[in-house]
């Protein structure tokens, strides 16, 4: 007689990963197919600690992305979807507009192609000349620039524990995942750091930092590897002087949108930030060293390609970095007012950049599919933003390999 061995599934889905991206698949998983069991591991004491968190809290227009690009669908789609959900559920949130501002001739030509770019992804933008920037912000200097309204700010955190709440998911905090078995007829075992073995039918990888990290545990090449890089942030001494949101004309050969100026949910604000590589995957500070990951980066060729190709960028983020007055020099571009006085130190993030074996930053979300799983392996700014759109896509992929839709 032939013995059938039944699987006893803690879940019919295992996210790995409690930001922002997790828990909206969670929440998106419930939602489509009710009844379904979904399990979160999370390695914090509490969700949102890393990119979610430890942004600037804006709500991104989708304004500099690529017209078709699951960036611009997504941005444009979640940004009125993610002010809708914070006035059902009462987070804090506004809707401020932003000015995107050039201060240099040279800027002017990629000013105007933001602005095609706008409409071509449905954003309505209004173009202003020297004086009228004054009208939005009386402080600010600048050739000419343009207000985006549809922009805002929020409480990510807030946003998150929502989801999480909202999904009916069970969610385990202070669970780091160490080893994954993954068996295509039946589905994957997880073991946690604290020993735990949870079991279920399908794993998605929301893992942000770690996310090819656990793709390989999981048995799949991600293709790419995540550099981390700190973004470094001041808190403005005198808010007064700004009343919103204000941009620079962002590099279009670099996925990140400079310095800029930001005024949060809680009237302080933000300047910044910069982007200088981490030497840990959560290298918050200069003094956070890990050598294994450090050197797990430094050993994927696509790492020294990157770094002669954007060396030039690259050598003024760093001097940004280690010198304060260098930063100040940034910002007086934008706010000529501004002193050195004025800038405190304020809490860093990391971006989980995915880059390519030849040396290319991964410039949309990326969204891969192995044998019961999905993993998540580029969602960086702004996946904060477009996390309900995403949380819907990763959801439907995930019920497909159940074969539930």
């Amino acid at each position: 007689m032939e013995v059938v061995q039944v699987v006893a599934y803690d879940c019919d889905v295992l996210v790995v990963g409690g930001g922002i991206v997790g828990l909206s698949t969670a929440y998106a998983i419930t939602r489509s197919a009710p009844g379904t069991r979904v399990t979160v591991l999370e390695k914090e004491p509490g969700p949102a600690r890393h990119q979610t968190g430890r942004n600037s809290g804006v709500i991104h227009s989708g304004i500099y992305y690529r017209p078709g690009s699951l960036k611009a669908r997504y941005a444009v789609r979640g940004a009125a979807e993610m002010t809708k959900f914070c006035a059902e559920y009462g987070i804090a949130h506004a809707v401020t507009g932003k000015l995107i501002v050039a201060t240099e001739r040279d800027e002017l030509p990629r000013l105007h192609g933001l602005v095609q770019r706008g409409r071509e992804n449905g954003i309505p933008v209004r173009e202003l000349g020297t004086a009228q920037i004054a009208e939005y912000e009386p402080e600010v200097r600048g050739l000419a620039a343009i207000h985006v309204g549809t922009t805002g700010i929020c409480d990510y955190t807030a946003v998150a524990h929502r989801l999480g709440e909202a999904s009916g998911a069970e969610i385990r905090y202070g669970a780091e995942v160490v080893r994954i078995d993954r068996r295509p007829e039946r589905g994957v075992a997880v073991l946690t750091a604290r020993g735990d073995v949870v079991r279920g039918r399908a794993l998605v990888n929301c893992a942000g930092l770690y996310c090819d990290e656990i793709a390989r545990m999981t048995g799949d090449e991600p293709e790419v590897r995540i550099v981390p890089f700190r973004g470094e942030y001041y808190e403005l001494a005198r808010p007064d002087l700004v009343r919103g949101l204000v941009y620079p004309v962002p590099d279009p050969a670099f996925p990140f949108l400079g310095v800029h100026l930001t005024r949060g949910i809680d009237g302080g604000v933000h300047v910044g930030p910069n982007a200088v590589p981490a030497l840990a995957r959560e290298g918050y500070d200069w003094g956070v060293v890990r050598p294994r990951e450090a050197l797990a980066t430094a050993a994927w060729p696509g790492v020294w390609r990157m770094g002669r190709r954007h060396w030039r960028y690259g050598a003024g983020e760093l001097r940004r970095s280690v010198s304060k007055g260098a930063f100040v020099q940034a910002v007086r571009r934008l706010l000529p007012a501004v002193r050195e006085a004025d800038l405190v130190r304020a809490e860093a993030g990391v971006r989980a950049q995915a880059v390519l074996r030849d040396g290319g930053l991964v410039d949309d979300f990326l969204i891969r599919e192995g044998a019961r799983a999905v993993h998540v392996l580029n969602a960086p700014s702004p996946a904060a933003t477009a996390s309900l759109p995403i949380g819907r896509e990763v959801a439907r992929r995930a019920l497909e390999v159940l074969g539930t839709r």
